[in-house]
């Protein structure tokens, strides 16, 4: 057995006292014998591999305080176990846990190989020299068998004749003592976290592109076709025709900021739009555990008027992933009040932007003028809403729609 399973084995059973040191080697009774200085496989939380010295020491005054324990390895000038090692350490000893993070088994095991050699030739009434390592065995049969002047001695063969595996394939891959089950929890969790989010995005999709092929033909102003104010068209224009392809095609399209410093994203966006209410970002980001969507769909579902007309819109914040087709179909952004968020788009500048493309920008009512400063230069709404005054963003969300239907409307006409 290596030293620090023998000592384990001598603690469990109480047979501490039965450890001696016989010059510079420990003696655990008629059993076993080791150096000493020999290094367990215990390694102390600094890296460093405890001596053997040090743990019988440990193990022999374990009731002392730690200030009285300093003193005692002081006096007797041996390697102290650190404070946060004593208690993880007591426990492994004294059998309270079966195995601990700070054991190299590998050194373990190497080290079980070399003692049981040791021990089958150890005799309690043979002084050291009975003890024959590795190497002067490798020697002795060096000198023995391939001695002889004249003859080619293939060292590579007698190294591996004495060779023992430690390690074998599958043994290394088995991991003794880790535990890989939360990762595959945490793995499938994500997995299906991620699918039901794709199926309510197809869901949404397809919701969206019926309700547009429906408006149409009811001659309801949607996307594209003139109408009067109440929504209904005096000349119903034909089926919109989708092309086949990914869902949502034909549907128009609001762009977001990626951004987090924005008070409107892909997170939040749906329940400001849809419900009226605003959700901080990273509130919505949190429950949907960081999984961000390429793509939701927002319908209107509240009005003013008594009439109401549901109509869908798809909301993106990946503006680079836009084919030029699509590019035809965005109808609103929401600004982030800098310049580089309109970096790569396919407009000459601000005016050619908002001229297309309607802009609103959100900000807190009580924040300084200084954050719309940009937004005042370019031609965009500045929605308030109120920092604490939920009830307020149903009015706020009104006005978003009421400005986006009638900028899709004279689009139409234009």
């Amino acid at each position: 057995m290596d030293p620090l399973s023998v000592l384990k084995d001598f603690t469990v059973r109480g047979d501490v006292d039965k450890i001696e040191r016989v010059g510079a080697n420990y003696r655990f009774g008629s059993e076993y014998s080791f150096p000493c200085a020999t290094e367990t496989a215990y390694r102390s939380k600094g890296g460093t591999l405890y001596t053997l010295e040090a743990l019988v020491h440990y193990a022999k005054n374990q009731h002392l305080k730690h200030g009285e324990y300093m003193q005692s390895t002081v006096k007797s000038s041996v390697p102290a176990v650190t404070l946060p090692d004593r208690k993880p350490l007591l426990d492994y000893l004294t059998g309270r846990v079966a195995s601990s993070d700070s054991i190299d088994y590998l050194l373990l095991q190497q080290q079980n190989a070399q003692s049981q050699k040791q021990n089958e030739e150890y005799r309690p009434d043979q002084d050291n020299s009975a003890f024959v390592s590795r190497e002067s065995a490798i020697e002795d049969m060096e000198v023995e068998d391939f001695g002889k002047s004249g003859e080619d001695v293939d060292y590579i063969m007698l190294i591996r004749s004495n060779e023992r595996p430690l390690k074998s394939r599958d043994a290394i891959l088995q991991c003794k003592n880790r535990d890989f089950y939360s990762v595959l929890v945490n793995s499938t969790k994500r997995e299906e976290e991620r699918q039901r989010i794709e199926s309510h995005q197809r869901k949404d999709g397809l919701v969206a592109k019926s309700r547009l092929m429906g408006a149409e033909e009811r001659g309801i102003v949607g996307f594209s076709g003139g109408g009067d104010d109440n929504g209904y068209d005096a000349n119903p224009k034909s089926k919109l025709h989708f092309k086949a392809g990914k869902i949502g095609e034909g549907v128009p399209i609001i762009l977001v900021p990626s951004a987090s410093q924005t008070l409107i994203t892909i997170y939040n966006v749906k329940e400001f739009l849809e419900d009226g209410v605003f959700i901080e970002s990273d509130v919505k980001a949190k429950e949907m555990k960081g999984l961000k969507p390429d793509c939701i769909t927002v319908q209107k579902k509240f009005s003013r008027d008594r009439e109401r007309v549901v109509t869908a819109y798809e909301v993106r914040d990946k503006p680079s992933a836009l084919k030029p087709d699509d590019w035809d179909r965005v109808v609103a952004v929401f600004v982030l009040g800098k310049d580089w968020q309109f970096k790569g788009w396919p407009f000459k500048d601000h005016v050619e932007i908002f001229n297309k493309i309607i802009g609103f920008f959100m900000r807190f009512a009580d924040d300084s003028i200084e954050s719309a400063k940009t937004v005042k230069q370019w031609n965009v709404k500045i929605i308030s809403i109120s920092k604490n005054k939920r009830h307020h963003d149903r009015t706020a969300a009104l006005e978003v729609w009421e400005k986006l239907e009638e900028f899709v409307r004279s689009r139409s006409h234009s």
